[in-house]
């Protein structure tokens, strides 16, 4: 009976026939019905319906469509139909190459069941337009494509017009291929590998005729490259997300990125806000960056309690402003910061520290250790004392000036000049006078009648003050300074009696990079640190000086130092009585070749044929390099022969050349340095007999002489 039944509805939809060549081709009685076309959005859009005879299939049931332009297929497609579809409405959409535009688009529609297949049925047709304009026209009109892609442009003539050419500006040197649709249609394919203009006012695509031209634009760009969301919140009512904006994805405004937040539009790229229930837990927070050419979706996971990004504080002042310290206060802006636990910054004067001060709601801190007398410049930012996220902005900053108060104690040092003492003081910078100095005080006493003192007023811009001390006792000094509101805290220094136990003798010493680096053996009466002081040797100078903390034995000093000027240093060790010499250093911060004429006027005498030359002791002023010798050359002004000799010993005064001949000679002496044979000096004389001598004075000269030893 089942069988039966199958039969019969298969006979209900098949027939056979044949064809001219006499073969047989099935043919469904099932086929599509009320079919429709639209063009939505530049696509085709196919709807139909099936015929009563489809509700038998059994199994999956196939349309097959066709595109023809111009009676020329250009695409083909399928639809499979599932049973439980079967009876319902069907569609199908394309978008074609060639704008719908450029020529008329027709959509045949078949059935397809197993290996038999309807007819075609109702050709659909999407017509072109007609141009009855008097310029060329171009579509597609305002295509936006991605860099890269590979495009279709149509020109549609008017009436009486003859193409020339079509063509794409900015694509210099390019080959343009068109082809002929119809007699007033033409198209040209071109690959599109260059983005649009930066300034968003797309590419243009040109059609010209013999009578005029006219063009479309097309927008040649990037979909969105958007990355890096963060989010956070700065009043705990809403939250503030920021990205890293993408490349410039050349589409101009009319096609610019759409941002949304959550949904939500976006008025500017890069930092979006939205008001929001912000509670403790982490939240996903979704942006979509969306153009014509795609959509790039960013996620970001946090816990906004944990991204707080606190707001500025405002109002900030300064109150019970005192010499030494200052009281900031400041405003919190958002209620709900008055429940969080803050941490504050302050910027002062250019430096920022942490203050130590941190509360619930905190709006104020203490500065200490100012400078009195001084003006300050301050701002604050704050933040979340746990989970701290960012700081806030800086707060706008106020200036606000110290109290005066009385100077700082001054450095004070001594200088030893022959039978007398000069007790000296580095000058007070203006954040340790704070305000004019008026005068300085200076007091002394021997050590053993502390009470018997004497004093001495010294003006504001002196800086030393010259005594005349019994060299065999020691002194205490005492020195003040003060300003209008009073005098610093005495600085005192003991001067030690004059003993030759006290004299040490020095070493030497040479520079490094414009310096002079000493170190020294520790001391165990050094309860206080060491003081290295220094001057010329050779010139008229005041002592300059530096102080070294406990435990440290070393010193690199800087101060302006001048090349070839010899400088004595001196170690003391800082005790609780008067310091104690411990070395002396002697040296150069770098030698240089000592001039000319150094041994100022020579002598000479004849001892048979010997000549003895010599020289007054050379003075240290003279000397800009360590002498380490001497030597004296003999030129025989006869036969032009050179002898010479010589001597390391750096205090000799004199040099003997032997065995001369009769004759006239020139001697010249020399110093020996590190930084070669200097300060030529020349005498000349003439050897006769022993009995007979003459010296002729010779005004010295810089003469090369070569040396045969």
């Amino acid at each position: 009976m089942i069988m039966i039944t199958w039969i019969l509805l298969v006979s209900l939809f098949c027939k056979s026939t044949q064809d001219r060549n006499g073969k047989e081709n099935a043919v469904l009685r099932c086929g599509p019905q009320n079919m429709t076309l639209t063009t939505p959005d530049k696509k085709i859009l196919l709807t139909w319906e099936d015929e009563a005879a489809c509700l038998a299939v059994r199994d999956a049931l196939t349309y097959e469509l066709a595109v023809l332009i111009a009676d020329e297929q250009v695409h083909d497609d399928i639809v499979a139909v599932t049973p439980d579809q079967v009876g319902s409405t069907h569609s199908w959409s394309w978008t074609p190459d060639l704008a719908l535009e450029c020529a008329s688009h027709s959509v045949r529609l078949r059935a397809r069941y197993k290996n038999y297949t309807s007819p075609w049925r109702q050709e659909q047709t999407a017509p072109g337009i007609e141009n009855k304009s008097k310029q060329p026209e171009i579509f597609p009109q305002d295509r936006v494509v991605k860099v890269g892609s590979r495009a279709t442009f149509c020109c549609v003539l008017p009436e009486g017009h003859i193409f020339e050419q079509m063509y794409v500006t900015s694509y210099s040197g390019s080959e343009w291929n068109t082809t002929k649709i119809t007699n007033q249609t033409y198209a040209m394919t071109v690959d599109l590998h260059q983005p649009s203009n930066t300034y968003g006012s797309g590419t243009d695509v040109l059609c010209r005729t013999q009578i005029n031209d006219n063009g479309a634009s097309v927008f040649i760009g990037y979909p969105p490259d958007d990355r890096d969301l963060q989010c956070e919140t700065r009043d705990l009512q809403s939250v503030e997300c920021t990205w890293a904006v993408g490349n410039n994805t050349h589409l101009g405004s009319k096609h610019q990125t759409v941002y949304r937040l959550l949904g939500s539009p976006c008025a500017n790229p890069g930092s979006c806000f939205r008001k929001a229930q912000v509670s403790v837990g982490e939240q996903n927070w979704t942006l979509t960056a969306q153009n014509p050419l795609g959509t790039v979706e960013l996620t970001h996971r946090a816990d906004l309690m944990k991204r707080v990004h606190m707001i500025a504080p405002e109002g900030l002042s300064a109150s019970d402003v005192n010499a030494r310290n200052v009281t900031l206060k400041w405003r919190l802006t958002v209620p709900q910061y008055n429940n969080l636990d803050i941490t504050c910054q302050v910027n002062n004067s250019g430096i920022t520290t942490a203050s130590e001060t941190f509360g619930v709601g905190l709006t104020s801190t203490v500065l200490d250790d100012l400078i009195p007398d001084s003006t300050y410049t301050v701002m604050v930012r704050c933040g979340t004392t746990r989970h701290l996220w960012k700081w806030s902005e800086w707060s706008s900053s106020i200036k606000f000036q110290t109290k005066g108060d009385v100077p700082d104690a001054l450095d004070v040092w001594m200088q030893a000049k022959d039978n007398e003492t000069m007790i000296i003081w580095k000058v007070l910078l203006a954040n340790q006078s704070h305000g004019h100095i008026l005068d300085h005080e200076v007091t002394w006493a021997p050590t053993n009648t502390p009470e018997r003192k004497n004093r001495s007023k010294v003006a504001h811009n002196k800086n030393g003050l010259v005594l005349s001390l019994d060299a065999t006792r020691e002194y205490i000094i005492s020195v003040t300074a003060r300003n209008i509101n009073g005098s610093s805290s005495p600085s005192t220094i003991t001067i030690p009696s004059s003993s030759p136990a006290n004299r040490v003798d020095p070493s030497r010493i040479l520079g490094t990079d414009g310096g002079l680096n000493l170190s020294w053996s520790a001391s165990p009466i050094a309860s206080c640190g060491y003081i290295v002081d220094w001057c010329p040797t050779s010139v008229e100078s005041t002592v300059d000086w530096l102080k070294v903390p406990p435990g440290e034995t070393n010193a690199s000093i800087f101060r302006n130092f001048k090349d070839g000027l010899r400088y004595l240093l001196s170690v003391y060790a800082c005790t609780q009585g008067a310091p104690m010499l411990l070395e002396r250093r002697e040296g150069y911060v770098r030698e240089k070749k000592i001039q000319d004429d150094l041994f100022g006027t020579l002598k000479w005498k004849q001892q048979d044929s010997d000549v003895e030359v010599s020289w007054d002791s050379l003075p240290p002023r003279a000397q800009t390099a360590f002498i380490t010798g001497y030597i004296l050359y003999c030129l025989d002004n006869n036969n032009n022969n050179v002898y010479s000799v010589s001597t390391d010993n750096p205090e000799a005064t004199k040099l003997t050349a032997r065995n001369l001949k009769i004759g006239t000679y020139t001697f010249k002496v020399m110093a020996k340095t590190a930084v070669g044979e200097c300060g030529t000096t020349i005498i000349r004389a003439t050897l006769n007999s022993p009995s007979t001598l003459l010296l002729f004075p010779f005004r010295p000269t810089r003469v090369e002489i070569c040396v045969h030893k």
